[in-house]
Formats: C-alpha cells, sequence, structure tokens
C-alpha cells in the first residue's frame, strides 16, 4: 500500500523516542504505531487512542432550531442546553473529514471515513489515504490494518475513564460533565458553513493531557446542536488538526452486527504488551 509523502512524515514521527508521561497518541487517531510489519507499543497508548475517540465525533444534541433566533447566548444557557439535550441520546451515524496541519513545514494531510457510536461502542472506518478499522466494544478495543492483515487487540480496563473522558467530548455530553474535565470558555457565534454556531473553547484540567494538547475548539450547529468542527491544539509545536462532521444521523438502529469483530480469514491477530 502506497502512503501519500505527508501522511509518511506523519506516521515516522510516532517511532521517535516518547517519554513516559507522554499520551503517545498518533496524529489524534486511535493507530498504534507499526512500521515494516514492527509494532512498537507505549505505556500510555490507551490516552492517544482515546484522542481519536474524540474519533470521534462531537457533542450531539436533539434538534434545537428554536434557539437560533435570539439574544447573545451565554455560557450557562449553552450548558443548560447541552444538559437537556444530552437526555435521549442513544446512537449517531456520520462521515468524518480529518486534517493534518504541520505549521513548520505548511504541511497539509486529508483522510475521511465514516463513524457509528451507540452506548460504549463504536466503529470508526478510515477509508483513505490509510484504510482502517478502529473497534471498540466496552472495554475490547481493536485496530484493523488491511494493508498489514493483521488486527491489534487491546483491553482499555483501569484506563477505561480516560478513554471514557474523551467520549464526553463526542456524543451526548452534558455541559456538566464537561466542566468537570474541561475549563470552558465561550468564544462566539460565528457563521461557518452559512450554519450559525456556538463555538467553545475546552482547555483541559488533566496536567497529562495538557502536556499533549493545550485545548480543543468545538463549534455547534444552533439550529441542530450537531457537531460541526473541531480542533485540537498540539502543545509546543502550533500543528493542529480538523475535523469535520457532515451526513450526521442522531439515533438510528444500529444491531449488534455493526460493532462484531468480524476479521477477513487470513488476518494476524496480536495483543501488544504496554
Amino acid at each position: 500500500m502506497h502512503n501519500s509523502p505527508a501522511h509518511t512524515r506523519n506516521s515516522a514521527t510516532c517511532h521517535r523516542a516518547v517519554p513516559s508521561n507522554s499520551l503517545c497518541y498518533h496524529d489524534g487517531f486511535a493507530q498504534h504505531a507499526c512500521k515494516r510489519g514492527k509494532v512498537l507499543t507505549c505505556k500510555n497508548w490507551p490516552a492517544r487512542l482515546a484522542l481519536w475517540a474524540a474519533l470521534s465525533a462531537l457533542i450531539v444534541g436533539n434538534s434545537a432550531a428554536g434557539f437560533q433566533n435570539h439574544a447573545p447566548v451565554s455560557l450557562e444557557s449553552v450548558l443548560r442546553q447541552l444538559d437537556g439535550e444530552s437526555k435521549d441520546f442513544r446512537s449517531l451515524s456520520a462521515d468524518v473529514e480529518r486534517t493534518k496541519v504541520t505549521v513548520v513545514v505548511n504541511d497539509r494531510s486529508t483522510e475521511t471515513g465514516h463513524i457509528l457510536v451507540r452506548g460504549d461502542r463504536m466503529l470508526l472506518e478510515m477509508k483513505a489515504p490509510d484504510p482502517r478499522t478502529i473497534l471498540r466494544t466496552g472495554d475490547n478495543l481493536y485496530i484493523y490494518n488491511p494493508g498489514l492483515k493483521r488486527v491489534e487487540e487491546y483491553n482499555l480496563g483501569k484506563n477505561r475513564a480516560l478513554f471514557e473522558q474523551y467520549l464526553l467530548l463526542g456524543f451526548g455530553t452534558q455541559g456538566r460533565e464537561l466542566q468537570k474535565h474541561y475549563l470552558v470558555t465561550l468564544l462566539g457565534e460565528p457563521d461557518l458553513d452559512s450554519k450559525k454556531t456556538v463555538q467553545l473553547e475546552l482547555t483541559p484540567k488533566s496536567e497529562q493531557v495538557r502536556n499533549n494538547i493545550s485545548k480543543i475548539h468545538i463549534w455547534l450547529d444552533e439550529s441542530s446542536w450537531l457537531p460541526v468542527q473541531q480542533q485540537f491544539f498540539e502543545t509546543g509545536s502550533g500543528d493542529y488538526f480538523i475535523i469535520r462532521y457532515s451526513k450526521i444521523v442522531r439515533n438510528p438502529d444500529l444491531g449488534d452486527a455493526h460493532f462484531k469483530p468480524h476479521w477477513p480469514k487470513g488476518t494476524e491477530k496480536i495483543k501488544p504488551q504496554g
């Protein structure tokens, strides 16, 4: 499988020495470091994986069209709105586009995929330019690489709470839960793709997280309270990645079959340690 030069550079960065307190995420995706079929492990890989479970989309709520024509919103009213909109969230499907920006060399690389979420289950299928599948079922996490014909299996175990902290960013998040893990700031109501949005800035309260991600910006469509975009700012480098969501369906009927770990015959199964 041939990777673009931008993707090759990004992949290579995952093989440098990583401090023991690092999140060890790879460009914001739950993708374990690999090169020429050799698996590298990282002490804190669950936090790296969790950042994408950020793949994982954003704050989803009920339709709130009546909220669009209003006086300027306050942070308190936004958080109350999120509390109300979260009550009957059950599942979601959406298309995903993620762009990684490396500031120093002015490089941009984009990949696309589709995500399904139901309860503590998530299926993320990335299609181009680097196909892979990330499946989470409860405490079990699978990363399937069709090019290598290999699936890596992990158990979240005691790291489940950290993983779910990032899922809180994604689906049916209550406003008070956001405040529990982040310093939340209302930045305004900008137009984005001809949509009126609420833009929030989230500064992680966890020092471990701030060592890698300094802040997160999220945009919510005021007409539906569905995610439009989120942006993660990497600490120190100035690099960032933007995740955009489209064709979102709230509470689709997703059966168990969508989240079963079925891999092609002959797939190598490994359980990296660390």
